[in-house]
């Protein structure tokens, strides 16, 4: 009988811990950012959004920089790859002269692909190892969500337009989890990214259609209380069976179980948005759409302030996926060893090109679309974009290719090209944390203080 009851209980810790993460949303709880500065105490009174949107390989500098004397100003001339970003140019920044130090070879030869995705975020050196020992860091919109994730539904959103990978050797003796993860709960556990829109819109607003979304919503809260009843049930009748230290583990386990418990409490009484839109079919046989629908879903958890931290892994580092539908056959990482050959060059500028269309189309939209406080989402939000990698031809490290869109809630000197010097990306997203109103991080990965001028 005891045998029994344990793997009854086991049966019902297995799906307590598949429970979706409802944490506690309280509305118009809004979060201001720190009174440090004259811009900062201007900050709008409606939250705050940080958003992480990487591309793979790097890009071709000389097409992605302005002209020195297009900048020399400080205001923002927009380079060929980044011309179609003109219709939000007054709300972005391009900083030159971040770096990512932690990617860079040292004894560990080959991976430079391996090593941009996995310390992109965390700024911590990556282990060399294609087994299931991986070991990286805790990225930083991790971080953030710690802090902040209670205030939302749900603490963090991670998403992917690629396949999701987490062991076999992709880069040289590295695991495909460092090319395949952009967010990394522990060192040891990756945030896996979901590339389904139609699992992304069913978890934050309910699977069905639209005139069934929440009655949906409520059977599933329903029979995740029924498993909450049957695992506490079943670990109420072993307890007796169990020596100190286990029933010190039941404890501690059962604590977990009653804060879960109480979260879909608290999810229970809020409202959960209902958008005006079909539940997603699932993942589109075009890349573009691909791209185009998780920055849509991503816009849609922002604006209904389901979560205020994400990531976005546009394409997996290292990905050698072709652009057909722009007549590119070759593969975009190959293309991008191209040893000066113009063709290949001019190939890798189209790709860069067609990257930064699709970040224009979301970013016009979190600019056409109003927040709580008046102004756009985009004014309210901290949108990165960029590669780990800065010269694919050459796997560089330095002086990487960072855009960042949005106002940070009105915190932000937005409209400029921002020379940087020769800074750890850390000390941006250390800034970036102290936006969102987070406490007693006086440090990330390899920073060195925060990000001045920003």
């Amino acid at each position: 009988m005891a045998s029994l009851s344990r793997r009854r209980f086991l049966r019902g810790l297995g799906a307590c811990i598949a429970l979706p993460a409802f944490e506690s949303l309280r509305p118009l709880r809004l979060l201001a950012a720190p009174a440090a500065s004259a811009a900062t105490a201007a900050a709008t009174t409606a939250p705050v959004r940080m958003a992480f949107l990487y591309v793979p390989n790097g890009i071709i500098p000389s097409a992605w920089w302005p002209e020195d004397a297009a900048s020399a100003s400080g205001q923002l001339a927009l380079s060929p790859t980044l011309q179609p970003l003109e219709k939000v140019r007054s709300q972005l920044q391009l900083i030159s002269g971040l770096e990512d130090l932690s990617a860079n070879a040292g004894s560990d030869g080959g991976g430079d692909h391996a090593r941009a995705g996995g310390t992109f975020l965390t700024g911590v050196r990556i282990k060399k190892t294609a087994g299931s020992d991986i070991h990286a860091g805790v990225s930083i919109d991790q971080l953030v969500a710690q802090k902040v994730g209670h205030l939302t539904r749900f603490p963090s959103l991670e998403l992917s337009c690629d396949a999701v990978r987490k062991a076999g050797d992709c880069d040289t003796g590295y695991s495909c989890a460092y090319e395949y993860n952009l967010s990394w709960y522990t060192p040891t556990q990756p945030a896996t990214p979901e590339p389904n829109p139609r699992l992304v819109f069913e978890r934050l607003f309910g699977a069905g259609p639209r005139s069934e979304r929440t009655a949906n919503l409520q059977r599933r809260q329903q029979e995740q209380h029924s498993i909450l009843d049957f695992v506490l049930e079943d670990a109420r009748s072993i307890q007796s069976n169990l020596n100190g230290r286990d029933r010190q583990k039941l404890d501690q386990y059962l604590s977990s179980v009653r804060e879960i418990e109480q979260r879909i409490e608290t999810a229970e009484k809020m409202t959960v948005a209902n958008p005006d839109m079909d539940t997603p079919e699932g993942v589109p046989p075009v890349f573009a759409e691909h791209v185009q629908i998780m920055f849509d879903m991503l816009l849609l958890a922002f604006q209904t302030d389901s979560t205020r931290v994400a990531t976005l892994l546009v394409a997996a580092e290292g990905s050698n996926r072709t652009f057909g539908e722009i007549g590119i056959s070759e593969g975009h990482h190959n293309l991008t060893h191209h040893k000066n050959d113009p063709d290949m060059i001019a190939k890798v500028k189209q790709i860069d090109l067609w990257y930064t269309q699709h970040l224009a189309k979301f970013l016009e939209k979190m600019d056409q679309t109003k927040d709580v406080d008046g102004n756009s989402l985009l004014h309210n939000s901290m949108i990165v974009y960029g590669s780990g990698n800065a010269d694919g031809n050459r796997h560089t490290h330095t002086n990487l290719p960072i855009l960042l869109a949005g106002g940070g809630g009105g915190t932000f000197q937005t409209g400029r090209y921002l020379k940087a010097g020769s800074a750890p990306i850390t000390n941006l997203y250390l800034s970036m944390a102290d936006r969102m109103s987070v406490t007693g991080l006086e440090r990330h990965g390899d920073s060195t203080g925060r990000l001045a001028g920003i």
